[in-house]
C-alpha cells in the first residue's frame, strides 16, 4: 500500500466516521465531533490526497471537489450566516464549475459539477436539517457515480458510504 492511497484511505475513514457520528445539539459548530471529523477528513486529509493523486496522474476534478469541501468546512466551523455561506460558496462553486468546464472531458463532467455543488451547499447548511442531508445525499451519489466512471475507488467508496449515511439521516429526519 503506497503513501498516497493510505492518505486517501485515512481521510475517507475520518469523513465516513463523521457521516456516521450521531447528531447532537451544540451551541457552536466547533463543539461538534461530527463537524470536526468532516473538516479534518474532508477539508484537510482528502485535499492532501487529491493533490498528491493529481501530481501522480489522477484527475484534477477531485482537487476541485476538495477545494470546495475545504471552503465549506471553514464556513461551517466559523458558523457564518447562511447568506454569507451561499454567497461565498456560489462564487467559489461558479469559479470551480467554470474551471471544470474548461477541462471538460465529456458528459461525465456534468455529474461531477452537480455533485460538487450539492456537497458544497450541504456542508454549510445547518446540521440536522432535511435540506442539508438531501444536498449531501444527492451530491455524494453523483460524485460516487462520477468516481465510478473515472475508476477512482477511494472517492467512489467514500461517496457511496457518505451518501448512505446522509440518506439515512435524511429519512430519519423526514419521519420526525
Amino acid at each position: 500500500m503506497d503513501t498516497i492511497f493510505l492518505t486517501g484511505l485515512i481521510g475517507s475513514i475520518v469523513v465516513v466516521a463523521g457521516a456516521a457520528w450521531p447528531v447532537h445539539p451544540v451551541k457552536h459548530p466547533t463543539q461538534s465531533v461530527k463537524n470536526w471529523l468532516f473538516a479534518i477528513g474532508g477539508g484537510v486529509i482528502l485535499l492532501i490526497y487529491a493533490l498528491l493523486n493529481y501530481q501522480n496522474g489522477g484527475p484534477i476534478f477531485f482537487v476541485l471537489l476538495q477545494i470546495l469541501v475545504s471552503i465549506s468546512s471553514l464556513l461551517m466551523m466559523l458558523d457564518t450566516n447562511d447568506k454569507l455561506d451561499i454567497t461565498v460558496l456560489s462564487i467559489a462553486a461558479l469559479g470551480l464549475i467554470v474551471w471544470s468546464l474548461t477541462l471538460f472531458e465529456g458528459y461525465n463532467t456534468v455529474f461531477f459539477i452537480i455533485g460538487l455543488t450539492g456537497i458544497g451547499l450541504g456542508y454549510t447548511l445547518p446540521n440536522n436539517t432535511v435540506r442539508r442531508n438531501a444536498a449531501l445525499t444527492l451530491g455524494s451519489a453523483l460524485i460516487a457515480f462520477f468516481s465510478y466512471l473515472e475508476a477512482s475507488w477511494i472517492f467512489f467508496w467514500l461517496n457511496v458510504f457518505f451518501a448512505a449515511f446522509s440518506g439515512y439521516y435524511l429519512v430519519k429526519l423526514q419521519k420526525g
